[in-house]
């Protein structure tokens, strides 16, 4: 008789994570980053931590009763065993404190079986053989890294941390050692007096298409909030890892090419411009969460967690298109979009800080000239341009068009020097005010832009 042997699961810890939810109206902050409800092995468990994620999603109460009427909606009180399996589960808990705890353990369980599923996958691929082997080895490897990324517990990491690890991964030797703005200032001159900075609530979309530096910019509006503010910055980056980020704002603010600052190749006089701008940025409070798969709820679910611990004045999102949508529900991307789009223009609201979300613009751009963006070329937009209260265009000439080729097209205009390195920034909508176009210097080695009257380019 051959006993077939179950995945790795805890029943106990996954109904104390419900219980906790259920007796504790703080777990779900502290659960929600972490869990998500295909991760529960017995399904009527995933059901009740669904129906707590959508009472909380809508700001209602959570509660044995709440949460017992809301599976009755759902038609599936009966099916999870009634009331009584609630109060079962709760009389059972033996403490709330530990819920972290308890929803690793389900979580780690969750990835062992999709592994488990993984393998499964190989074998089949494995004895269906077939001549193109490298085929199925680059399948699989795109797979397991999409599991160890995608399936990954991540949270916040202060940019603190990320220097650090910068600091023992390069061998450079450290030296020794309020109340939150209304509005956020860009740190731009012509930007700020055009918008008057970025305002609390409000959903601001900078988009562009590939290599204009719309991470860049994004990068710029939080650097500058939290050094010239003091402003508390969340950063959700769904492309680029956090360490990728740190390094990217520390060459910017130590006014060192990238590459080599990412290699480790640095002067003396490098180093030191190196170790003051890891002064200052680790002086500030800029929260990086490199999750790659994030759902709207997920991150309402951990900005709420890192205002109540720490406060927040600003939120970064790198970019809205990789974000994912509710389950499928919706029955096409762009419905989905327009979904994401309106949740974080709810999520601005709710928290009451500016959301600056990055999106990519279509290829139409591409085919007309002169290839300056419009509304219309929001990728997969929906409602993003209804939804947004600011819809900025990073535009950047030179990347079109090489210097001979510019000045033979302008041969009227003798005096108007080639826009070498210099971006425009289009403010296309902008509801509470003027819309209209701003020059800004983008320095490429660095990726980082500065108002044109300043120049800050030359070695300190």
């Amino acid at each position: 008789m051959v006993i077939e042997k179950l995945p790795p699961h805890d029943i106990a810890a996954e109904e104390a994570v419900l219980a906790a939810c259920l007796v504790d109206s703080e777990a779900i902050f502290k659960v929600a980053p972490i869990l998500r409800p295909a991760d529960f092995f017995r399904e009527k468990n995933g059901w009740v931590y669904e129906a707590i994620c959508a009472l909380w999603d809508r700001n209602e109460a959570i509660n044995p009763i709440t949460v017992a009427h809301e599976l009755a909606r759902r038609d599936r009180l009966e099916a999870v065993g009634g009331t009584a399996y609630l109060a079962q589960i709760v009389a059972d808990l033996p403490t709330v404190v530990g819920v972290e705890y308890y929803a690793q353990i389900v979580a780690r369980d969750a990835v062992y079986r999709r592994l488990i599923e993984f393998a499964g996958k190989v074998a089949q691929r494995a004895y269906e053989g077939g001549a193109d082997l490298e085929a199925v080895l680059g399948w699989a490897e795109t797979q397991l890294m999409a599991l160890r990324t995608g399936e990954a517990l991540r949270d916040f990491v202060h940019i603190r941390t990320l220097l650090e690890k910068y600091l023992e991964a390069t061998g450079i030797e450290e030296p020794p050692p309020g109340t939150g703005p209304q509005v956020i200032r860009t740190g731009f001159i012509p930007l700020d007096e055009l918008l008057g900075g970025l305002k609390r609530s409000d959903l601001i979309i900078v988009a562009a298409r590939p290599s204009m530096g719309k991470s860049a910019l994004a990068l710029s509006f939080a650097r500058n909030a939290a050094v010239g503010q003091k402003a508390k910055v969340a950063i959700f980056s769904l492309e680029m890892s956090a360490d990728q980020l740190a390094q990217r704002l520390l060459a910017a603010e130590a006014n060192v090419d990238s590459t080599r600052l990412r290699l480790g190749e640095h002067t003396e006089a490098e180093e030191r411009r190196i170790m003051h701008a890891m002064g200052v940025l680790a002086g500030c409070d800029i929260f990086i969460d490199d999750t790659p798969v994030l759902t709207v709820a997920e991150m309402r679910g951990k900005a709420l967690r890192l205002q109540r611990e720490h406060g927040l004045d600003l939120i970064v999102l790198d970019y809205l298109q990789l974000m994912q949508g509710n389950g499928g529900r919706n029955e096409n991307r762009v419905q989905e979009i327009s979904m994401i789009s309106r949740n974080l223009k709810a999520l601005a609201r709710e928290l009451n800080v500016p959301l600056v979300a990055l999106s990519q613009l279509s290829r139409a751009v591409e085919s007309r000239t002169p290839h300056i963006p419009m509304l219309s070329d929001l990728r997969e937009s929906g409602s993003i341009e209804q939804d947004a209260d600011v819809v900025m265009f990073v535009y950047r000439e030179d990347y079109y068009t090489k210097k001979e080729d510019w000045e033979a097209a302008h041969p009227d205009r003798p005096g108007k020097a080639f826009p070498a390195g210099i971006a425009q920034i289009i403010v296309a909508k902008h509801r509470n005010g003027p819309t209209g176009t701003v020059d800004l210097r983008f320095i490429h080695k660095t990726a980082k832009f500065e108002d044109l009257l300043v120049r800050d380019d030359e070695p300190l």
